[in-house]
Order: C-alpha cells, then structure tokens, then sequence
C-alpha cells in the first residue's frame, strides 16, 4: 500500500522547479519519447491491419473459398453439410493458356464458368466491372484491366488463345488455337490477378482444352469465409478422397510474409519506447542527486527505505504511465484519421502519399485492434517500471549523515 505521505512526496517531486531545469527538460524529452513511441507504434499496426484486411476481403472477393479437386468422378453437391455453410457453389474446371495479340504473348490461367454461375461472382458484381455480365457465351471472354493494358486489349477485340492441348496433324502435333471477342473488363483491385486469369465459358473451355466435363471442380463460396481452417475440415471429412484447399492456402506464402514484416515493425518501433524509458533512468539518477538533502531529512525522521523506494519509484511510473495513456489518445485519434491526414499532407505538399495504382487502395486503410493496444500498453508501462527501479533503489540506500554532512 502507498500511505499519503508517500503520495504528497511523490507529487512534490514531481512539480518543475526554476533550479530543476536540466531535470525538467529530461523528464519532458522522456514523456514525449514514450508518448511518441506508442502513438507510431499503434499507429503503424493499425495501417498495417488495415491493408491485412483489405487484402483479404480482395482476395476473397476474388476467389474462391474453399476448391474440391475431384480425381476420379464428379463431386456431388448435396450435402446437406455443405448447403449449411456455403452460400453458393460452382462446379468448374481451369486451365493454362497463352493469350495472342498482335505481336504480343502472355500466359495465363483461363477460368470457365457456367453463364448463371459467373454473373453471381463478386468481382463482376464490383462498380469497376465494364461489359455485360450475360455474355459469357461460347466465343467470348472476360479479361482483366491490367491484361488489357499490358496488351493493349479494347473491349470488343478479338484476340487468340493457344492452349497446351495439341492437335494431331500430318507435319505432328500442332498447339490449339481458338478465337475469342473480349465481351468485359473486370478489376479485382489485385493486380496479380487482373493480370493472370481470365474468364470463359465452361463448355468452350473443356472442349478447348479437352476436360471430362465429369471431372469439374466444386468451387464453395461460405457464408462465413474468414473462419477458413475450421470449415475447410469440414469439407476435407466430406470429401476425404479429394484434393481440399482454401484460399488462405493458395495465398500463405503472402500472408505469412506480412506477419513478419508486422512482427519486424513491432519490434523496431518498440526499440524508441525503450530508448525513451532509458531516459526515465537519466532523470531519476539526477533527481536522486538534487534531492540528497530531503532524502537524509526524511531518513532522519524515521521515514524507511521501502518508502524511498516507494516515492521514486512512484515519480518514474507515473512519468512513464502518463506518457503511456497520452501516446494511446494520440495513436487513437491518428488512426482514426489517417485518410484525413493523408489527404491533407497531399494537398500541402501537392504529391500523392498513397498512389492507388501502386496500392490498388483509393483511401489508406487502418484497422484499431484493441488487444494489440493493450500489449503495446503492457509493453511501455512494463518498460517504465523496469527502469525505474534502479535510481528508487540507489536513493534508498543514500546515508543521511553523510548526506548532510557535504551538503
């Protein structure tokens, strides 16, 4: 327990004096350190749960949840298992493909689809969709932006695909070609994507690339998609013969990419708050100095060394505590309004911070996640307590007579 002389000590201790200023600066040049030091570091978690989640929703958006490669024959779709976490299912098959136009080539990855099944997928449905979405007939394809671009593709173009599949001529075997009309545009936002996949009809693409049409794959769009580990052993026990993977598997090369780099930014950032708090040790060691005289006055009434223990310790907690709820209300408020600021700083300067054909963002995400606030927290207020307990422990052990006998 801490008594109230104990408090009232503390509380004078820590009131700026005119003969206290080289000890005043420091104190401040600690509070701002770790009040800053916690503000960036929420700050730059926020940012980067933000683009976290934003990738995810592209990536789900764009794909599907859960993929059942079938082996032997066709998947079957009614389970009643499946119906209960799905929001709608896809047979449909793929394949690899070489895109010609005019003098240029690119492989990609052609994607076929049902007319009904590919009028349902949520990146046709986005705002940046141009076309028809009905018109995935027999000749016709639907392109990402990026490709088009790359190959200077027009909505309405005729372009030719070779496929891998050959065909039996009397000079060998000879690619296959096929014509196709570009019918729409499509934008992910993942240029990644936008630049390797294509879409046609499924009838077309398993005649042009000479597929079983008794062997579709069952593509499964979940009601809940997040929740990806847990239902995709559901799927994998449904089908245990087959080949089940999710979308988190397709992209885990990425995502555990982005965990690191998290991880990383934590750790560098967390590096200003310990340089900040090492400072406490700075103005607590001179504090102990200046206050030589009341410490061996307060000994000599018979105020006991836990106490001085208590005080001192108490004066870099609350430095370091104080620091650490400001810098909190401070990375708060800037990841609220981190857009704002953006789009503030662009207009001052007149340059783009967050270009969105870098990005493929229009606005700077950032995502407030409470239990990394608190570790962060935890984190600083640890720190604090840790470097304040040397200086509270060397002022205990100060001897009053000698104390005030060089005074």
């Amino acid at each position: 327990m801490i008594s109230q002389l104990e408090k009232e000590i503390t509380l004078r201790f820590l009131k700026a004096r005119k003969k206290d200023g080289f000890l005043n600066v420091i104190s401040i040049f600690s509070f701002i350190g770790i009040s800053l030091g916690v503000a960036v570091l929420i700050i730059v978690m926020s940012v980067m749960n933000g683009f976290r989640t934003e990738l995810i929703n592209k990536i789900v958006g764009f794909n599907p949840h859960i993929t059942v490669k079938s082996y032997n024959n066709q998947v079957m779709t009614d389970n009643a298992m499946i119906q209960s976490i799905s929001e709608n299912m896809v047979l449909t098959n793929s394949g690899e493909a070489i895109i010609l136009k005019n003098n240029s080539s690119k492989g990609i990855l052609l994607r076929g689809y049902l007319n009904k099944d590919f009028d349902n997928l949520k990146t046709i449905n986005n705002k940046n969709f141009i076309g028809k979405r009905e018109n995935l007939k027999k000749n016709s394809i639907s392109i990402g932006k990026e490709l088009s671009f790359s190959l200077d593709i027009s909505l309405g173009d005729t372009i030719t695909i070779m496929s891998s599949s050959g065909i039996e001529t009397i000079i060998g075997n000879l690619p296959k070609q096929k014509k196709f009309t570009v019918v729409s545009l499509f934008e992910s936002g993942l240029a990644d994507f936008d630049n390797n996949i294509a879409f046609i009809n499924l009838s077309t693409l398993e005649e042009f690339f000479n597929l079983d049409e008794n062997n579709r794959n069952l593509e499964i769009y979940l009601k809940d998609p997040k929740n990806i580990a847990y239902q995709k052993k559901i799927v994998q026990k449904i089908f245990p013969d087959d080949f089940v993977y999710s979308w988190s598997d397709m992209n885990s090369s990425l995502f555990s990419a982005l965990k690191v780099e998290r991880n990383v930014m934590f750790i560098i950032l967390s590096l200003i708050i310990i340089v900040a708090a090492f400072n406490i040790i700075s103005g607590l060691t001179i504090l102990v100095k200046n206050k030589t005289r009341d410490i061996a006055i307060l000994k000599s009434i018979g105020v006991l060394n836990k106490s001085i223990v208590k005080i001192f310790f108490l004066v870099g907690c609350t430095i370091g505590t104080s620091a650490t709820i400001f810098g909190i209300i401070l990375g708060i408020t800037f990841s609220m309004y981190v857009e704002n600021l953006r789009q503030y700083l662009s207009t001052i300067f007149n340059i783009n911070l967050f270009p969105e054909e870098i990005y493929f963002l229009s606005s700077m995400p950032s995502e407030i996640n409470i239990p990394s606030i608190f570790l962060i927290s935890l984190c600083s207020i640890f720190i604090t307590i840790l470097v304040s307990i040397f200086p509270a422990l060397k002022a205990s052990k100060l001897d009053p007579v000698k104390s005030l006998k060089y005074e």
